[in-house]
């Protein structure tokens, strides 16, 4: 990245504003905007989330907000409620406190002496979801939005339920959560009620899995805050980006596909990262197409933001399987409309065990091929995001397949290239009232190496609706459907286009209640691709993008080293496996206010043998802060287990104070499970 230090406008900077809500919370504002937006307002822009602005995003946050404020914005940055220096307490994702928040921030912008009213919200992630829910909300200042890694669908496109089946990260990113909702304020910034404020913070704290855990097929808790529920609420501008190695990708066309607005799409090879800090790369100049958009819906700048196609995806090409790239292979591609004319479908059917080619002939026999899953499948699926630290990709599908129930190609005589989300539509019987079918699309090289391309996840008792799921009849057969995750992807002569059929996928996707033997009909079973021409001509007249640019982050010490790891491990005498997870990101010192922080999170899933009542889930967090005279430390444990009929979550959750432990809770609880 190319650090900026010469920028169109002088900048001012205020650490911490407070803004009223109506309730007499105040929340804590960061804000970066020209020093001659006094005398000259400029438009406002905002981003909206739950990672401390003070800490743990200001390195973040510096090579953002002072770029885009460079270029004439008054840039807002406030932690929710609840959270850094703002009061009150953060209680779950996504509540109607929480955008209600959001539309007083917007008016209190709006009526700033520096803002001209017009206002837009940013954001990757949870700043992201901010926005979009904020913007069908319609506040009266908000003109455009700026997205990256969102949903629209709350329920089946999030990291909690995937096709009606439960994904780790429903676990894991609770985790996540019930540490930041937890930590403390800084009392520099809040002075000596910082106490009280933590205090409350821990009082109010519980396990947000308990409530996930309750609403296990789409329901109103998830319909709130969906856009998919009405696109129509959504009449603001928006530039939507995320990346194939994201786990938000879908979100991206789906809207291109469903909002009536002015809109641009944006997909690259990256994990769940803002495309200028894009990983794998290639990272590209994002933030100058921020400003561009900006200028044009806030200034009303006739600059041709909207000029060319709708969606810019990257065309990846074929790459051999790794738990990390630095780069990915491929171009830039432009559709001019989602759903793309350029896009047309090819259908592999199943035949004879193999997947055949699509050339017109759909003869099939009724050939049944069964398969029931060990659970050590989906071991290497890598993170449903990627954060791409520690690496997290999936790895080499070779052992996976060995589980799994396989139909390949012969050798492709020609390439071919993908760009949208494959669907394989297979007649299936199971003989347990619930079952999954996990569906992979890899690319299989010359020499026997395989990468997953993308893959689709299915609770068969959600074949028919995600509202009301309904029990398998053992032995009966059923027609289904599986989307894949959309993927832009390259095949080249040569190799060979591999589906993989499994009944587990764990630990990436929670186990069904007990083993099922899947029986898989050939006849009327097929995979279709989106198959796009490599020679479209307005590829080539794609304007190029920018080199990365921001502006230098802030001197940070480090003060301890990091650790990562992604560890799979098997005892062959008692047949228990595990997968390990670290992140750590060492102790380190921000030397603009002097706080110290440390953060540690680890994950770790474990099995024994085929018994289904063995898979165990943990999340442990430790998150330290401090400077001379103060020390204090969170420490937040959930560990997920089930049997048949129950999931049981047990969480801890400790504070501690120059080291020694001033709060402690304990949660032991039990959830039916439904169909799950």
């Amino acid at each position: 990245m190319r650090y900026v230090d010469q920028l169109p406008c002088a900048i001012q900077e205020e650490k911490h504003v407070t803004i009223p809500m109506e309730d007499g919370v105040k929340l804590s504002a960061r804000i970066w905007r020209p020093t001659a937006s006094d005398a000259e307002p400029v438009p406002a822009v905002l981003e909206y989330i739950p990672y401390r602005k003070n800490d743990l995003t200001s390195t973040r946050d510096a090579i953002n907000h002072p770029y885009v404020a460079g270029h004439g914005y008054a840039c807002v940055r406030v932690d929710l409620r609840g959270t850094g220096e703002s009061e009150g307490v953060l209680l779950d994702e996504y509540l109607e406190q929480e955008q209600s928040d959001a539309e007083a921030v917007l008016a209190w912008m709006a009526e700033q002496p520096w803002c001209d009213g017009n206002t837009g919200m940013t954001g990757i992630s949870w700043g992201a979801f901010a926005a979009l829910q904020t913007a069908a909300r319609r506040p009266p200042s908000l003109r455009a939005i700026c997205i990256a890694s969102f949903t629209d669908d709350r329920y089946a496109d999030d990291m909690h339920y995937l096709g009606g089946a439960m994904l780790s990260d429903n676990l894991a990113e609770a985790g996540t959560m019930f540490a930041y909702a937890t930590c403390p304020p800084d009392p520099a910034v809040v002075g000596e009620r910082w106490r009280e404020m933590w205090r409350e913070r821990l009082d109010a704290a519980r396990p947000w899995v308990l409530e996930w855990l309750r609403h296990q097929q789409r329901d109103d808790y998830w319909r709130h805050a969906s856009l998919s529920e009405d696109y129509s609420a959504l009449r603001c501008p928006v530039l939507a980006s995320s990346g194939w190695a994201d786990g938000y990708s879908n979100a991206v066309t789906r809207l291109l596909s469903n909002v009536d607005v002015p809109r641009k799409g944006l997909i690259g090879p990256w994990s769940h990262k803002l495309p200028h800090l894009g990983e794998p790369g290639p990272a590209i100049g994002y933030l100058q197409e921020v400003v561009r958009w900006w200028d044009h819906w806030l200034k009303g700048v006739d600059n041709g933001v909207m000029d060319g196609p709708m969606l810019k995806a990257w065309m990846q090409e074929s790459v051999p399987p790794s738990t990390s790239y630095e780069e990915r292979p491929g171009r830039w591609v432009g559709e001019p409309s989602w759903p793309s004319p350029n896009i047309g479908e090819a259908v592999f059917p199943l035949r004879d065990g193999a997947l055949g080619m699509p050339d017109g002939s759909m003869e099939q026999e009724d050939r049944v091929r069964t398969v029931q899953s060990p659970l050590s499948v989906g071991q290497f699926a890598g993170k449903w995001a990627s954060y791409n630290a520690p690496p997290d990709l999936p790895y080499d599908q070779r052992e996976e397949d060995g589980g799994s129930l396989v139909f390949q190609t012969e050798p492709l005589p020609e390439r071919i290239e993908i760009l949208g989300a494959p669907v394989v539509v297979v007649e299936v019987a199971a003989d347990a009232p619930v079952a999954q079918v996990n569906v992979r699309l890899s690319d299989v090289a010359p020499d026997g190496r395989s990468t997953r391309v993308t893959y689709g996840v299915l609770n068969l008792t959600h074949r028919d609706r995600e509202e009301a799921p309904e029990a398998l009849e053992p032995g009966r057969r059923y027609r289904v459907r599986v989307p894949l995750h959309g993927v832009a992807q390259a095949f080249p002569p040569g190799h060979r286009i591999r589906l993989s059929l499994s009944t587990s996928y764990w630990p990436l996707v929670w186990p069904a209640p007990g083993p099922a033997l899947l029986s898989v009909y050939e006849k009327g079973s097929a995979l279709t691709l989106p198959v796009r021409p490599d020679d479209v001509p307005e590829d080539k007249a794609l304007r190029p993008f920018g080199e990365p640019e921001g502006c230098a982050p802030p001197a940070v010490t480090r003060l301890s080293e990091p650790e990562q790891a992604w560890t799979v491990s098997r005892d062959l005498v008692n047949y228990r496996s595990v997968l390990d997870i670290v992140k750590d990101r060492g102790l380190q010192r921000y030397e603009d206010n002097g706080i110290e922080t440390g953060l540690r999170a680890c994950e770790k899933y474990s099995w024994v043998g085929e018994d289904f009542g063995s898979v165990r889930g943990e999340s442990a967090w430790e998150m330290r802060f401090g400077r001379p005279g103060w020390d204090v430390r969170v420490e937040t444990r959930t560990v997920l287990t089930s049997d048949e009929d129950t999931f049981h979550v047990d969480a801890t959750l400790d504070g501690y104070e120059d080291g020694r432990r001033v709060f402690s809770r304990t949660w032991n609880e039990q959830i039916p499970r439904e169909n799950v």
